[in-house]
């Protein structure tokens, strides 16, 4: 299994090299040339095994230079019930007949990064001795709340790596700042950006564009690798909950094999329901994949119209994970489409750099219309979904859940499909206590981590144990920079 550049196909790399590179050399996502298939006999014989063995069967279609014993030794370690407070893992929650929630939150950050997250560090890990690495990864990321907390989770105190992420400022929950500012870990750091995610997200990737800097990094011994989705080592890991949700539903009796299943998913840069569309692709029988935008629906506006165009007004939202104009795995998908044309995808994303657009000729469009349905959700609609959900299932979801649960309703009124559906579950409510307090009809009584006490009162439900904890944590990190100086804050932590 080789895996080559969305930008150009000469590339070549083993699945080792992807994992440990991160990014291709030509701005372009690393992508498998081939898709393995699973037959029936394949999910049949899931569907007893555990979400360990499942995430090893997967990963090992893959990952060919990483043996079934490694593998199932990362995922017992990244699943074990140290890190998720449920064997389960990713379960799935059941609201009626045809409603189903797959809740992502379980893990160590309460985010569905973590599905990814606590995988891709041992990956890296082996990928360095795999290929006989002796420098050290610099592990960049930038995120919009989520990606940074678990990253740097997940990389703390890993030996032959440091981790920097960059985020927002002001443009991440009080909770998910929280998180990231007290992480524990000798080889980590964290600095905001003046700006918005799609401004830390350009300066990553320029970051790694820059072959002045690499070479300059290389002679002291480090090289850059990413933990955000550009990384395959992201992606895979996320391909497997998809694919465990299915396995769960059909062994619950609540689907037969062979029946058809729509997932619903709320993402900003596209990698979660990317992940969904390899299951797909894989032979997973999946109906439609529903992509809910919050009220930045620059996804919403491409799938419907073919045309990506990020020249429009950025809103911070109560979802602030998906608040993204520059949606970066969409090349993946674009690549996939136009069947492996390299040079056409070169040529939509050095538009998008130039101008802020590009409109995917209809062939490509046509394919797209036929896999996905989009929808968007303004902040109201959020709020009046947590507010349903909690009123007549007694189900408490957060603000990025919200949308993709009022995303599938319009979905299903709009088509009147009655196939059953899951909705994805990406964080837990207590990542964002304000909103989710305000929409139950609860006054807020303070702000940031505070709310955590409130909002367990309100519902009678238990925060995450690592959230509660918050309180007593001493706040490590400070540093606030503007865009152009994220080269000096990486030379810096390297010192």
């Amino acid at each position: 299994m080789n895996y080559t550049s969305t930008r150009d196909t000469g590339v070549s790399l083993e699945a080792a090299q992807a994992v440990k590179q991160g990014l291709s050399r030509d701005g372009g996502l690393l992508t498998p040339v081939e898709f393995p298939k699973l037959s029936q006999n394949d999910l049949n014989a899931m569907l007893p095994m555990s979400y360990q063995q499942r995430a090893t069967f997967v990963m090992g279609l893959y990952l060919p230079d990483y043996s079934a014993k490694e593998l199932l030794g990362f995922a017992e370690k990244a699943y074990g019930p140290a890190r998720f407070d449920t064997s389960a893992v990713a379960p799935v929650k059941t609201l009626d007949a045809a409603t189903h929630c797959l809740e992502l939150w379980h893990g160590p950050t309460s985010a569905f990064k973590d599905l990814a997250l606590q995988m891709l560090p041992q990956l890296l890990s082996a990928a360095l001795k795999k290929t006989g690495e002796t420098r050290t990864a610099c592990i960049l990321a930038a995120t919009s709340g989520d990606t940074g907390k678990a990253a740097m989770e997940g990389f703390a105190d890993v030996e032959q790596t440091k981790i920097l992420v960059f985020y927002p400022k002001d443009g991440v929950s009080a909770v998910q700042e929280a998180q990231m500012l007290t992480q524990r870990g000798g080889n980590v750091n964290v600095c905001s950006v003046v700006g918005n995610f799609d401004d830390a997200q350009s300066g990553v990737k320029r970051i790694f564009s820059d072959e002045a800097l690499r070479d300059e990094l290389d002679k002291r011994s480090y090289f850059l690798s990413s933990a955000n989705s550009i990384n395959w080592g992201r992606i895979l890991p996320q391909v497997v909950y998809y694919i465990s949700a299915y396995c769960d539903l059909v062994r619950d009796e609540k689907l037969k094999l062979g029946d058809k299943v729509n997932f619903c998913v709320p993402t900003g840069n596209f990698g979660d329901i990317l992940a969904g569309y390899y299951a797909r692709k894989m032979g997973l029988p999946v109906g439609k994949l529903i992509c809910a935008s919050n009220k930045n629906d620059v996804l919403t506006e491409f799938l419907t119209t073919g045309t990506y165009d990020r020249n429009r007004t950025f809103y911070s939202t109560m979802s602030p994970s998906m608040d993204i104009l520059i949606s970066s795995n969409l090349e993946r998908l674009i690549f996939d489409l136009t069947g492996g044309d390299g040079a056409q995808v070169k040529k939509y994303m050095d538009a998008l750099a130039m101008s802020g657009s590009y409109r995917v000729d209809d062939g490509v469009f046509g394919k797209i219309k036929e896999l996905f349905w989009a929808g968007s959700c303004g902040e109201e609609a959020t709020a009046a979904a947590i507010a349903r959900h909690y009123k007549e299932y007694d189900y408490l979801i957060d603000t990025h859940t919200a949308v993709a649960a009022d995303v599938l309703e319009q979905y299903r009124a709009a088509t009147k499909d009655e196939t059953p559906a899951v909705f994805v579950s990406t964080a837990s409510p207590f990542k964002f206590c304000d909103s989710v307090l305000k929409a139950i009809g609860q006054t807020p009584a303070g702000e940031g981590i505070e709310l955590i006490d409130q909002l367990q009162y309100a519902t009678g439900r238990p925060a995450p144990w690592r959230l509660a904890a918050l309180r007593e944590k001493e706040r490590r990190f400070d540093l606030c920079r503007k865009k152009e100086e994220m080269p000096e804050v990486v030379r810096t932590f390297l010192d």
